[in-house]
């Protein structure tokens, strides 16, 4: 349980769209999530769990949370948790963790007579300057003038440890973006600094979470290395093993489950393989069965294309 999930789902004021649902349901959906929110305000309670909690039929819950997303205020990371992997991972969009207390600062006194008439006295303001204004002298020659101890990559190590950059999560992002590609040379490569750069400055001045920064930061990087570095010969090689592989072999686990979720909200294959009154949740987990078979698979592989498959399935339609 989050605490601060759950003040930001207090403070949050919902949005009455027409024909919508109603704005204190949204609130109570959004309150089960918070209440069930990982210190990283992620939150995968199972369809059941969020139906007990709320005492909402499924159906009600299921367009609730499709608003929650529409208004901003969660995210489908593409993860999955559970037994069968197929709980949805939601990410709280705006959570802020509380301000700290201001804390004590105690000056040391040359005099340790607890007697003296000092002892337990406020400090003045000229102590009180004095104090703060004492600033270290580092030698000219010294090795820490310079940018000789800076991290030699900026993006791996960021020396501000308010950065607003998560490497586990923009790994994430890129990969649910486009699984093909190899984020650790991505990462490791002289441009990818360069583009960070590029995209703070893009971003300087605007009111964006770190979440959301990093999610239009893997898009940035995305489109940066299709547009500009893909053509070169040094990052050829990112995305060449992967594909390879790919050609080689059929859907892994994790590509079944991705794929089978987009593939579910795609309109040709709901209305080709749809049952009528079928949730999505139940479509993707009978598109999910029919990627596991790889005669099934290639059926559905100029689907599979258009929603980001860049491989050739094994198998004969």
């Amino acid at each position: 349980m989050s605490l601060d999930a759950s003040r930001w789902a207090w403070q949050i004021r919902q949005k009455q769209k027409k024909g919508g649902c109603l704005k204190a349901l949204k609130k109570l959906v959004l309150l089960s999530l918070a209440d069930r929110a990982s210190e990283e305000h992620c939150a995968y309670p199972s369809m059941s769990r969020l139906v007990e909690d709320t005492e909402m039929d499924r159906k009600t819950v299921l367009k609730i949370i499709e608003e929650l997303i529409e208004d901003g205020l969660i995210i489908d990371t593409g993860e999955r948790k559970g037994k069968t992997k197929q709980v949805k991972v939601y990410q709280l969009v705006g959570v802020k963790g509380r301000e700290s207390e201001p804390s004590l600062i105690f000056f040391d006194s040359e005099n340790d007579d607890s007697k003296s008439p000092k002892d337990g006295t406020v400090p003045t303001m000229e102590q009180y300057q004095q104090f703060h204004e004492r600033v270290p002298t580092i030698p000219s020659k010294s090795p820490n003038v310079g940018t000789r101890n800076l991290s030699k990559n900026l993006l791996l190590e960021s020396k501000n440890k308010k950065d607003w950059l998560c490497f586990k999560k923009l790994r994430q992002e890129i990969f649910l973006a486009d699984e093909n590609l190899d984020f650790e040379h991505i990462a490791k490569s002289k441009w990818a600094e360069r583009e960070k750069r590029a995209f703070e400055i893009y971003n300087a001045g605007r009111d964006i979470c770190d979440d959301l920064m990093n999610y239009h930061f893997a898009d940035w990087l995305i489109n940066a290395y299709h547009t500009k570095y893909e053509g070169r010969p040094d990052y050829n090689s990112i995305n060449k093993q992967n594909r390879t592989s790919l050609k080689r072999e059929g859907l892994s686990h994790k590509q079944i489950l991705a794929f089978a979720a987009k593939l579910a909200h795609h309109p040709g294959v709901a209305g080709k393989i749809g049952a009528p009154g079928e949730s999505f949740d139940q479509l993707g987990a009978r598109i999910a069965l029919k990627l596991g078979d790889p005669v099934e698979a290639k059926k559905l592989e100029p689907f599979l294309r258009e929603v980001g498959f860049k491989g050739e399935l094994l198998g004969t339609a």
